[in-house]
């Protein structure tokens, strides 16, 4: 091939590469399309960094003065945060295992006991009562706070979504457990 040819082949592409910039801004110009005023869906995003792994504890945080902030706690905010749970747990008395075992009673249950569920080693290593402290440090990072638990919810980073939710699972038995006393 000569030289001319070579010019054709690389004018060709040359003029490709103009075609579509062009074609580019033009169509940018036209269909300009703003960006929403809110997203059209929120996706919650535990704060922990992307790098974390499993054998990262959660970051530590004060725990609430239960005393204090379950008599004032929104239940039936509480309630519309239990829908996330409903998604594998069935929280009605007497009612099935689904994915993971049933909620009701849970507040001061002993971990790893509800009966005819198979729970993961990691979940089964202790047998200590679900009280508030517990419930509440587990409900913000479950896979970060029992290392290995089948569990693969995210968690609830809102403290105050964590109390609303205990005290609708308080709720969620014949002889409630009973609130801890002011400190």
């Amino acid at each position: 091939m000569d030289s001319w040819e070579w010019n054709k082949i690389a004018g060709a592409v040359l003029g490709t590469l103009l075609f579509v910039l062009a074609i580019k801004f033009v169509a940018a110009a036209i269909f300009d399309v703003p960006p929403p005023q809110k997203p059209g869906y929120a996706v919650d995003v535990p704060e922990a960094s992307q790098q974390q792994t499993a054998s990262a504890a959660p970051v530590a945080e004060p725990l609430p003065d239960f005393g204090a902030v379950l008599p004032a706690a929104d239940v039936n905010h509480g309630k519309d945060i239990s829908g996330r749970c409903q998604q594998c747990h069935d929280l009605s008395k007497g009612g099935p295992n689904k994915i993971g075992p049933n909620l009701w009673g849970v507040v001061d249950r002993p971990r790893a006991s509800h009966p005819g569920f198979s729970y993961s080693s990691a979940m089964s290593a202790s047998h200590d009562a679900w009280s508030y402290d517990k419930l509440f440090v587990f409900l913000k990072a479950p896979g970060l706070t029992v290392p290995g638990t089948k569990m693969s919810f995210a968690g609830l980073r809102s403290s105050q979504d964590r109390v609303d939710l205990l005290a609708y699972l308080r709720t969620l038995n014949d002889t409630p457990a009973p609130i801890p006393d002011k400190k």
